[in-house]
């Protein structure tokens, strides 16, 4: 077998290099978060909370609702099926955000970038974080509604997993916005992490269709990715049917929103560094 003498070296190519490095933090930085998981059960708990309070509650209503009204007693699941889609975009904006504040909090952030960590690697972690966050409070809700409701949002079929895909790219989109202005505002923005996110739920219509909308708000709701997602929805569970035309829509809309979120970003980073505003971030 040949053997390296001492003076030999092996050349990797720079770019392998960069990429693996890049692939190294981005991991370490999903570690980290995966271990505050792992030593916290609260945290796992919480992740479950809200959208399984939910969906409780919605449930309640639309088994009121199926007695009283025709269109629900025929697709009795709309309601529910509502609340879990719509915690998708939920979860997947203060999943990002809020792995965004846990550095800010810690002053984790100025020694993550004196490291090699640049920013579309900050960028990937967060999404990824908050993909499995999402992931796992989602999970506990689906459950509970078909333990409970006899609900089965996965009879969606296919089109589910574009609904998902689409719903928490958008979340991923405003927290993105929101964690650039944190970076540039510091804790003082920190209350638009729980804010933002539900100015978009009358545009996003979750329980209604978009046509009640006033006739000045239809425009601006159809630049909403999410109304598109809730209308392809309706139409499943309702009548059977799948738009792919809206589906498209959505994405189309998802595209420009992740765009505009990651040129923020950014932007609100490199403010930030030119202000030397990174170092004093924190509680």
């Amino acid at each position: 077998m040949y053997k390296l003498r001492k003076s030999e070296t092996i050349n990797i190519p720079i770019f392998t290099q960069d990429l693996m490095g890049a692939l190294i933090r981005i991991s370490a930085l999903v570690l980290r978060q995966l271990y505050l998981l792992k030593r916290s059960w609260p945290r796992i708990i919480e992740l479950m909370y809200w959208p399984t309070i939910q969906m409780i509650m919605w449930g309640l209503v639309t088994t009121f609702l199926a007695d009283k009204s025709g269109w629900i007693a025929q697709a009795g699941g709309v309601l529910i099926a509502g609340v879990l889609l719509w915690d998708v975009v939920f979860r997947g904006q203060i999943g990002l955000s809020l792995a965004f504040l846990e550095e800010m909090w810690s002053r984790n952030l100025g020694h993550l970038f004196s490291s090699p960590m640049r920013s579309w690697e900050l960028i990937i972690s967060l999404m990824l974080i908050s993909l499995l966050k999402t992931s796992i409070g989602i999970t506990g809700a689906v459950i509970f509604a078909a333990i409970l409701y006899e609900f089965n949002i996965l009879e969606l079929g296919f089109p589910l997993i574009a609904f998902f895909f689409c719903l928490i790219c958008m979340g991923w989109a405003i927290g993105l916005m929101i964690a650039g202005l944190l970076m540039r505002y510091g804790l003082g923005a920190e209350n638009l992490a729980w804010l933002v996110i539900f100015a978009f739920a009358p545009l996003s219509c979750i329980y209604y269709p978009m046509s009640i909308l006033p006739d000045w708000l239809e425009p601006i709701a159809s630049l909403v990715p999410a109304s598109h997602i809730f209308e392809g929805m309706r139409a499943i569970l309702v009548d059977g049917v799948f738009h792919s035309s809206l589906l498209w829509r959505a994405l189309i809309l998802n595209l420009v929103y992740l765009l505009v979120g990651i040129i923020i970003f950014l932007w609100m980073f490199r403010s930030a560094r030119i202000r030397g505003l990174i170092h004093q971030m924190g509680e």
